[in-house]
């Protein structure tokens, strides 16, 4: 027998949406899983690699605050998927509002599931070469979206140490740093 959702129950809608779902499994079983919905995402690293160094984005991040007291959050570029967008245009979107970077050619890494346990979100992640020219201004996210971005340029080499040292914690950033280097290794020494 396959799964099937016996019904849909809307508990909570805002920002975002959580759904209680009462499910009947595989081996007859029904359950009950509650299932938080607010839409896909587009993540992006953009890359120098003459230069050895990509733009990260350092924030604070309300759930990170509540659980760990860091105010300040550093993670790849990323925002959620407008209705209609596609990915590719939600990622080259996000690293103008949020990084002041125009972005060409894209990579794609991955689509994945963000927290398939709890959360029905997607998040499409790309890599994407720039130069200094690329760069058209200062980034900081959206005014009135207080987002409160601050744009950083670092050395390659140096996140890797991090990711190794355990201070890269960001899982968008972290698998697009391991890839970046799987893909292209020169650019880490």
């Amino acid at each position: 027998m396959k799964p099937s959702i016996l019904e849909r129950t809307i508990v909570y809608s805002g920002y975002m949406t959580v759904e209680k779902l009462r499910i009947r499994l595989a081996d007859g079983a029904i359950v009950l899983r509650e299932v938080e919905r607010h839409g896909n995402a587009a993540a992006v690293l953009p890359y120098d690699a003459e230069r050895r160094c990509a733009l990260v984005a350092h924030l604070f991040r309300a759930p990170v605050f509540s659980e760990t007291g860091a105010n300040m959050f550093e993670e790849a570029c990323a925002g959620m998927i407008e209705h209609e967008e596609s990915d590719e245009a939600a990622a080259r979107r996000e690293a103008g509002e949020e990084l002041g970077v125009r972005l060409g050619e894209m990579e794609l890494v991955a689509r994945i599931w963000s927290s398939p346990g709890v959360s029905a979100e997607r998040q499409s992640l790309f890599l994407a070469p720039y130069v200094p020219a690329d760069r058209f201004g200062a980034g900081g996210g959206v005014v009135g979206e207080h987002e409160g971005i601050t744009v950083v340029e670092r050395p390659l080499r140096e996140l890797f140490r991090d990711i190794e040292a355990g201070r890269v914690v960001d899982g968008k950033l972290v698998t697009l740093l391991l890839e970046l280097r799987f893909r292209k290794p020169g650019l880490f020494l």
